[in-house]
């Protein structure tokens, strides 16, 4: 118990002249390892093959991922905000370790259900906790620039796959030698697929406690130098008041957002989920072979983890100019218009495919790292890590919801690989009509009524600290 206090959260308060920018890093280094959620199309078609099973099936384990980590989130985001971003990420980096663990023994074992329990819901608690615990310490430490503080750390798991999709690659041909990651109908075997469970797992791990030893809260009453937080009440809808966890969940603001970020991320993770294989149907000719190589497809993947990743920092250092509310206008007005011209021009040109998806990617990034400073703004910074752990179930449905409307309309159309640019037409029109729902969403957020704001800052302290 004595080693473990280390992670308590008086043990992380940085002492006096301590830089805020190291903070970032610390953030990143948890952000970049969860972010490999986002490399799973890479060996996608390797798990089909080795379980001898459906898309969907195999999607199923990066929906149930995702669901845990917005409940585990949700669930969680008191116990982060008591407990401190130290323990929080330690907790995270256990459970994420472990479930690539349990997942690589159920490939061994030809045991579909335990991969869907490891890295499904094991290492998607590991996501949720990993995923908010530096963002409530970041806006803490960067009250003057919000989005340009969540963007930095959250920009990290985007990025992810940058990492994680290449890795992916060189590992699975170092374990298999008949496997070729610039063949595009090659597969790995179980043996490799295992061995790059566990190597993930430990590796990631030991990554995650470069966060774990260098994040640090700020003292009590710190502020940056020459900053006076009077000056946000110019600012539209944002608040100098504060709304508990518990109260946000009964505004009506808290579930427009939410269906905002339902909306985008659902619009946004069909793509991410189904990336690789995508832009190889969307080029495949008459005679069944696609003009795009393995490589370059997953090239792609990692193209579109830069634009995730740039669209983080970009869009949500943005919104701190011009607002949260016309940012989001933009992520999804823009983004209906661009999903339309992916549907119908978008098989025409691989540059032309490619500049939409980047662009797509962006806004969807940006929705996520632009969502805590929004919230900020909406309930104030007293239980903003709890507020948005919550908000964060949004994710969980979209993660359901997006996969499945994708893979639901390819199984349809046929087997993987034979696929073309027309079998994925339903789908982008259908996310056209789910981004609408989202913009119309956006466009009736009004500030919180004062009713729901806590009565005093004293009393609004003096719960923070319990």
């Amino acid at each position: 118990m004595g080693i473990l206090s280390v992670l308590d959260r008086e043990h992380t308060v940085a002492p006096p002249g301590y830089s805020r920018w190291l903070i970032p890093p610390a953030a990143l280094a948890v952000h970049l390892c969860i972010g490999q959620a986002y490399a799973t199309s890479v060996y996608k078609t390797s798990l089909i093959k080795h379980f001898d099973t459906s898309q969907t099936r195999i999607g199923v384990i990066f929906s149930i991922a995702i669901v845990m980590l917005g409940l585990s989130a949700a669930l969680g985001g008191t116990w982060v905000e008591r407990n401190g971003p130290r323990k929080a990420m330690f907790t995270s980096a256990c459970f994420w370790a472990s479930g690539f663990l349990v997942g690589a023994l159920g490939i061994g074992t030809g045991q579909l259900w335990l991969v869907y329990l490891g890295y499904g819901v094991i290492g998607g608690i590991g996501l949720g906790i990993g995923y908010i615990s530096p963002v409530s310490t970041l806006i803490k430490w960067f009250p003057d620039r919000p989005g340009l503080a969540t963007g930095m750390a959250i920009m990290g798991f985007g990025g992810g796959a940058l990492v994680a999709s290449p890795l992916s690659r060189q590992l699975l041909g170092l374990y298999d030698d008949k496997y070729d990651p610039d063949v595009s109908t090659s597969l790995a075997g179980g043996h490799a697929l295992v061995l790059l469970f566990l190597t993930l797992g430990i590796g990631y791990f030991l990554v995650m406690m470069f966060g774990v030893v260098n994040i640090r809260v700020p003292a009590e009453g710190w502020k940056p130098a020459g900053f006076d937080p009077a000056t946000v009440r110019s600012k539209s809808l944002v608040t100098t008041a504060n709304v508990s966890a518990a109260n946000a969940i009964k505004t009506p603001q808290f579930w427009l957002l939410w269906v905002v970020l339902l909306c985008n991320v659902t619009a946004g993770i069909g793509i991410l989920e189904q990336a690789s294989p995508m832009i190889q149907d969307f080029f495949r000719g008459a005679s069944g072979k696609s003009t795009v190589a393995v490589a370059a497809a997953s090239g792609f993947v990692g193209l579109l983890s830069i634009f995730n990743m740039a669209g983080r920092f970009a869009w949500s250092s943005t919104s701190d100019l011009i607002g949260r509310k016309p940012i989001y206008a933009t992520y999804l007005g823009v983004g209906m218009v661009l999903y339309a011209l992916l549907a119908t021009i978008g098989h025409n040109n691989t540059a032309i495919f490619v500049l939409l998806a980047a662009f797509i990617i962006s806004f969807y990034g940006g929705g996520f790292a632009t969502v805590p400073a929004y919230l900020r703004d909406l309930f104030g910074g007293y239980q903003v890590g709890a507020i948005h752990g919550r908000l964060l179930t949004a994710w969980s449905v979209a993660g359901v919801a997006g996969p499945l409307i994708v893979n639901g309309f390819l199984d349809r159309e046929g087997k993987p690989g034979t696929l073309t640019a027309s079998a994925y037409r339903p789908a982008l029109f259908t996310m056209v009509g789910v981004l609408a729902v989202g913009f119309i969403a956006n466009l009736l957020i009004r500030p919180v009524a004062e009713r729901f704001h806590e009565k005093t800052t004293e009393a609004a302290a003096e719960g923070a600290a319990k």
